[in-house]
């Protein structure tokens, strides 16, 4: 048998043609993966669930609950006060776990029932003002033959493996598109990623979700493997690393190969790379500890729980409010920085050095952006500078303008930028933190008790068992309207910061916007959640797992590592093609002299020539 599999491991790499077609490699829909149950992380099935549903109706009705801009108005919002990463997770925590996201999951977009969430210009805590009086949400449609004489499930409509379908897509037609006329992916001159009038005509382009600017400007889209690489400029730094690494491959590999044959060889080196990043990297540094890998088992099924995706997957707090892009002077013109400037960048020139703090609203739907930076600069400031907390704190920028365009006739575009979100720069409001809470209602999340018992942790008894904080009581303090506290926006005001020695951090300091780590409100995070909620057992499952106080060692509460252990076990020894079990992997570098074996810091150097730290995922600073 072994020397049977070593015969057809050197007729694979003999033949083009037979790599090609070879049922060893990896489909582009994860259909196949496992021999026994084909569908088993495929495109387009429904997400796994570790609970039941939760649903009014037991069917398909939203469960009731505090309305979602109202619970983010006291629970997410961060009134401008930073709080870092205690670990000195870098900016690369978010940046790959999202780019992780667009490789595991997404629902389906189609548009289904228009639930739009309330929005009370009334508010005692409200502070910004939405001219549509409402903010945008519409349902994740059924999955066929769900929710009407059974609880209504939601497709995952990409391939659930961690396979950089976000790269190459999951179907024919869009890689098609992607692929130049070899094995290479399509990218312009200086290397960055195709526009939707690449080929000519834009509208046979494959489609690309479109935000602000974009929405007047469709053609300066990028495309890429997936729908939702114009994001961010980091989203598309990173898509455009990766195809670029794609490419560096082929053009290592013998020119005697056939093009699809270096097509593919890259491809599965290119999914392995993004493999080993993910589980020797990113999840060490986010304090992600794995059982022992035993191999691949086909009993488990490595399709993404609902749970995860709507759930424990959202670290939306982890995002940083900006970019800060430090180069040598003279790395852009004059002329450039002065159009950084008009954009609202704030442009410094310290000696022999240009600092660009670019506020996240500006990143959101500019790949011009990104190529006016450059790849490598940007990359190099995501490992510069720790993430957010990963907490109940949302930054405003997602908060309340995300995907939003400035409103017109704003004098100094400046003023919309940093540290924090003027709310008279905008016309509208959508709510991320909001829309997580309401997601988890549509797609029939259980309760934050119910989830902690589905991955076998003990229930809360108090929201103190939540926050592990002394009390769920508003204070006796002059400052709050005794008889309404939770509608006073006293309750927000932060009273001491601490950095992660446990050092003293005056307020409203330039430390205080770059050290803390801990913040202490007046109120307690406990107390503002039970005059929300009253009882523990109706805490939204999103709302609880952000409010746990973190485990040492880890960027997340116990719920949320619970979740993150379990799915990415799962995707893991559930993958027939894994990393550590692939031996075609160690075939290719016998071969060729290619390993998958590299870190995110040698990607970025290989690919951009930009010099970073070793672990780009510690801060650099």
């Amino acid at each position: 048998m072994v020397r049977l599999m070593i015969i057809g491991m050197l007729a694979l790499f003999s033949s083009a043609s037979s790599f090609a077609a070879t049922p060893q490699g990896r489909s582009l829909d994860g259909s196949a993966n496992n021999r026994q149950h084909d569908d088993w992380g495929r495109a387009n099935t429904q997400y796994l669930r570790v609970a039941a549903p939760n649903y009014a109706d037991g069917v398909a009705r939203p469960v009731a609950g505090p309305p979602t801009r109202y619970v983010s108005n006291r629970i997410f919002n961060d009134v401008g006060q930073n709080l870092f990463s205690e670990n000195d997770v870098s900016q690369w925590g978010w940046a790959w776990g999202q780019f992780m996201d667009h490789d595991l999951g997404l629902r389906d977009e189609t548009p289904a029932e228009s639930t739009p969430i309330a929005f009370d210009a009334h508010d005692a805590l409200e502070a910004f003002t939405n001219d549509l009086g409402a903010m945008g949400f519409a349902r994740t449609p059924a999955a066929p033959g769900t929710g009407v004489s059974s609880p209504r499930q939601q497709l995952n409509t990409i391939s659930s493996y961690i396979d950089s379908s976000n790269v190459y897509g999951v179907t024919a037609s869009r890689l098609a598109w992607l692929r130049d006329s070899k094995a290479r992916l399509l990218l312009t001159r200086d290397g960055y990623l195709p526009r939707r009038d690449a080929r000519g005509n834009p509208a046979t382009a494959p489609l690309m979700d479109l935000m602000g600017a974009l929405m007047g400007t469709p053609n300066r889209a990028v495309v890429a493997g997936d729908v939702r690489a114009n994001e961010n400029i980091a989203l598309t730094a990173v898509q455009t690393l990766i195809a670029r690494e794609h490419n560096r491959i082929v053009a290592a590999l013998p020119a005697s190969l056939p093009e699809d044959a270096r097509f593919e060889v890259a491809r599965r080196v290119v999914g392995a790379e993004a493999q080993f990043i993910t589980y020797t990297e990113f999840l060490p540094a986010m304090g992600v500890r794995l059982r022992e890998y035993r191999g691949y088992d086909p009993s488990v099924n490595a399709g993404l729980g609902n749970e995860f995706a709507v759930v424990g997957y959202r670290a939306h707090s982890m995002i940083h409010g900006e970019f800060d892009v430090t180069v040598p002077a003279g790395t852009y013109p004059d002329a450039q920085l002065v159009a950084f400037a008009a954009e609202g960048i704030t442009v410094e020139q310290p000696a022999g050095q240009v600092t660009l703090a670019i506020p996240l609203n500006l990143a959101f739907g500019n790949p011009d952006l990104l190529e006016a930076v450059g790849i490598g600069p940007l990359l190099q400031a995501l490992g510069a500078e720790r993430e957010y907390r990963n907490d109940e704190q949302i930054d405003n920028s997602l908060r309340s303008v995300l995907f939003q365009v400035p409103r017109p006739g704003i004098p100094d575009p400046g003023v919309c930028g940093v540290p924090v979100v003027n709310p008279d720069c905008f016309t509208g409001v959508s709510d991320l933190g909001a829309i997580d809470v309401e997601r988890g209602r549509d797609h029939g999340m259980p309760s934050y008790n119910q989830l902690r018992r589905a991955y076998g942790l003990r229930p809360a008894r108090s929201f103190r068992d939540v926050t592990d904080e002394e009390t769920e009581r508003f204070p006796q303090d002059r400052k709050l309207r005794s008889k309404d506290p939770i509608n006073d926006p006293h309750i927000l005001d932060f009273v001491k910061l601490r950095d992660g020695d446990g050092n003293i951090i005056p307020l409203g300091s330039p430390a205080a916007q770059e050290e803390a780590v801990v913040g202490i409100r007046r109120t307690t995070l406990a107390a503002r959640l039970k005059a929300i909620y009253g009882s523990v057992d109706r805490l939204d499952a999103f709302v609880g797992m952000v409010s746990e106080r973190h485990l040492r060692g880890t960027e997340f509460g116990e719920l949320q590592l619970a979740i993150w252990k379990q799915q990415f076990e799962a995707l893991r020894d559930g993958d027939r093609f894994f990393y550590l079990n692939d031996p075609v992997l160690k075939q290719i570098e016998r071969s060729y002299g290619i390993t998958y074996e590299h870190s995110l810091a040698q990607l970025i150097t290989l690919n951009t020539g930009a010099t970073v730290q070793p672990n780009v995922f510690r801060a650099a600073n």
